[in-house]
């Protein structure tokens, strides 16, 4: 396969992921990497690697040239309250930039990687794709930037040119070096002693699968469509005890009463750059919701792997040190 790819986010959790996987499969790929930022994920990797902020007005000439497919997995990711114009200007002023010049180069796919918080997620109910982006009623900024975008990238499908969204639910495993929310829970609950869990539970899935959902969503997708890529849904106690189990030593798991968490999710914003626990997170995970992935099963061939496997070697990565990278990406 001699496929030309082109990478956004490609240093962060899914992004470097994807890459390793597009490699594998002998693909050529072009890595994007924001300016500022390290390329650390990429460390021996076979990628030709561009520094770039897209949401600035002029992009690197020759930036798309010969790139058949663009797999756009660069944001913000905003759960705290604040940053409105930051993750607008970035979310959604730099995927309406990135399609343009997309089209401009004549790719032939783009694939957006959005989320299924984008969706107009009930309170309780069942959350497929026939659920439309929330724009107008969405729960918080990183939201509604992303539901913009999506509905800008599927607008933007044409002959020539397709576009195919996807929305991965809570991503979780190995290779987070960028320490994203879930890799932050699994780093807290590995070292032994005392640890604080709320009730809540929510859909999540291995990093490793969405990658190959991207890919495939690239390969077999329908263009115009929207594919939600999720597993199972785990409690956050599952969750932290999988980790114990497999980190080994002493573990004490403590419930935080409703109020206290809810108290906790208002106070930790104001006191934490990048809190894990804000009323946007709280609200996530007490919501009664059935996140549903079988679309991308029947039309992509979707089959992700249980999540306790993703948590197991993202612990067991964390454990080795993230410069031995010894966990499968597969």
């Amino acid at each position: 396969m001699s496929l030309n790819a082109f990478v956004t986010g490609a240093t962060g959790h899914i992004g470097n992921v994807l890459v390793r996987q597009l490699l594998a499969r002998g693909q050529r790929v072009r890595a994007l990497i924001h300016s500022g930022k390290d390329a650390i994920p990429l460390h021996g990797l076979n990628v030709q690697t561009v520094s770039a902020d897209l949401a600035e007005d002029r992009l690197p000439e020759g930036l798309l040239t010969g790139i058949d497919t663009v797999y756009h997995s660069a944001a913000r990711i905003q759960i705290a309250p604040g940053g409105e114009r930051e993750t607008m200007r970035i979310n959604l002023d730099g995927t309406l930039r990135l399609l343009d010049a997309a089209q401009r180069a004549g790719v032939r796919r783009f694939v957006f990687v959005s989320s299924v918080h984008a969706l107009r997620v009930p309170q309780e109910g069942i959350v497929d794709e026939t659920l439309p982006f929330a724009v107008e009623h969405a729960h918080g900024v990183y939201d509604r930037s992303k539901a913009a975008a999506s509905l800008a990238v599927l607008q933007a499908n044409a002959s020539g040119f397709e576009t195919v969204v996807a929305c991965p639910t809570g991503v979780v495993g190995p290779y987070d070096f960028r320490l994203y929310t879930s890799g932050r829970g699994v780093l807290y609950n590995i070292s032994p002693g005392l640890k604080f869990f709320i009730n809540g539970a929510f859909d999540f899935v291995d990093v490793r699968d969405v990658a190959q959902g991207l890919i495939l969503a690239a390969e077999q997708g329908r263009a115009g469509q929207t594919y939600i890529l999720g597993a199972e849904q785990l409690t956050l106690e599952e969750m932290a005890r999988v980790v114990w189990e497999t980190a080994g030593g002493w573990h004490v798991g403590i419930r935080l009463p409703d109020g206290i968490a809810l108290l906790a999710a208002h106070i930790l914003p104001l006191v934490s750059k990048s809190p894990m626990l804000t009323p946007y997170a709280l609200e996530t995970v007490r919501a009664r919701i059935s996140i549903r992935h079988t679309k991308a099963q029947q039309e992509l061939g979707y089959s992700p792997r249980p999540v306790r496997e993703a948590l197991r070697d993202a612990t067991r990565w964390f454990l080795l040190g993230r410069e031995r990278w010894t966990i499968s990406f597969e």
